[in-house]
């Protein structure tokens, strides 16, 4: 039996928002899409089974608990430096 896949999207603003805030999350089809999107967008992703669990059940636009915070950090440091590492090979 395959594997639902799960997954969520976050977004932060550190002009506007106090934490970052889940902007998609989906299982099966629609995580799929959103992970396509994602590939197209060039947006970093990464997988952390635990973590997309608990942000698949927080509402769109909710903003993430502060039991998650250094798990987010850690992944928004491994975004960060995956743009770092594209801007260094000379592109926008």
């Amino acid at each position: 039996m395959k594997e639902t896949v799960l997954a969520a999207a976050l977004q932060y603003d550190q002009n506007r928002d106090a934490a970052p805030r889940v902007v998609a999350r989906g299982r099966g089809t629609v995580a799929e899409k959103i992970i396509e999107l994602a590939k197209q967008q060039g947006i970093p992703i990464q997988s952390d089974p635990g973590l997309v669990q608990i942000l698949s059940k927080l509402d769109i636009d909710e903003q993430i608990p502060v039991e998650l915070y250094r798990a987010v950090a850690e992944i928004l440091a491994f975004v960060y430096g995956a743009n770092d590492r594209y801007r260094d090979k000379g592109r926008p």
